[in-house]
């Protein structure tokens, strides 16, 4: 048995969590499935799969191995494909990564779209608020709001945010509206706590940090922008996560003259991986639609 069949037994028993399962699936004799499996295994020097009585899962490296596993076998279908000169749709799967809110808000709309527009690529979204490392976690490509490090991954801006200071038009009419960065101390404020640690708010070209005292403290820019509009005091958010608030006039931006450079936006995948003809298809098909976003300092079309 060679290695490429050895991949599409372990994907065939990872995805139906199951030897006997696979076994049918792939029109083979459990044990022949077994056995294949576990000399995997042995090649590699690693455990993959979790067996049980009832049910068999990857493991931590079976789970990286399966992705690879997955893109290998999709970019062989491409290659023969294109070798046979066949005009094939983009198959195979897909794995993207964005933030929470901005990838519920901006990103899944868009992949909804890409995958009725290619049906033959499974799409896997992760929304998670921290930095994914691509290559450990299996993903083909990320939506990064951040001054990119030099970290060897291609980036495509797509547009830029803005860090706002806002509040509602009844606190404002109540308190009074701070006119520099130092009366913040004079207002209540509804900061973002993480693990115990406050947020600083930045402000101007050099991005000079102002560390609010709390009245409320939140995890969340979705429970943060509530407050401000339920006239809880001054927040700091990203400008998409107060964007539809200031459209209804709910609230409003203060310190405007006071804004600390925009931050960049970019979709970003590993460097130096020819890119699939799945993951190109997604580039083209977001890319234009992420730079007409108004929140991102678009003009919609």
């Amino acid at each position: 048995m060679d290695r490429l069949d050895s991949l599409r037994i372990f994907v065939a028993v990872a995805e139906q969590a199951g030897f006997a399962a696979a076994a049918r699936r792939l029109g083979l004799s459990p044990p022949a499935v077994t056995r294949a499996v576990a000399a995997l295994e042995a090649r590699l020097g690693a455990r993959l799969l979790h067996r049980t009585t009832r049910i068999v899962r990857p493991t931590e490296a079976g789970q990286r191995f399966l992705a690879d596993a997955r893109r290998i076998l999709a970019e062989l279908e491409e290659a023969e494909a294109s070798a046979a000169g066949a005009q094939t749709d983009p198959r195979g799967p897909l794995a993207i990564t964005a933030p929470v809110l901005f990838g519920r808000l901006h990103v899944a709309p868009i992949v909804f779209a890409f995958r009725r527009a290619h049906p033959q690529v499974t799409v896997r979204l992760l929304l998670l608020d921290r930095v994914v490392d691509l290559i450990e976690e299996g993903q083909d490509v990320a939506l990064r709001i951040a001054r990119l490090p030099d970290s060897g991954l291609s980036a495509i801006r797509v547009g830029g945010l803005r860090h706002l200071v806002v509040a509602s038009p009844a606190y404002l009419a109540r308190r009074g509206r701070p006119r520099s960065p130092e009366q913040i101390a004079a207002h209540d404020t509804i900061v973002f706590a993480r693990e115990g640690l406050t947020r600083e708010w930045v402000f101007g070209p050099e991005r000079r940090p102002v560390r609010p005292q709390a009245g409320l403290a939140v995890n969340t820019a979705e429970v943060a922008v509530a407050a401000a509009v339920e006239g809880l005091g001054l927040t700091s958010v990203l400008s998409y996560q107060a964007a539809a608030e200031l459209a209804a006039g709910r609230l409003e931006v203060v310190l405007a003259d006071f804004q600390p450079p925009e931050i960049p936006v970019h979709l970003v995948h590993p460097e130096g991986r020819r890119a699939s003809a799945r993951l190109r298809a997604f580039l083209d098909f977001a890319v234009p639609r992420l730079r007409a976003e108004p929140v991102l300092g678009g003009q919609p079309g």
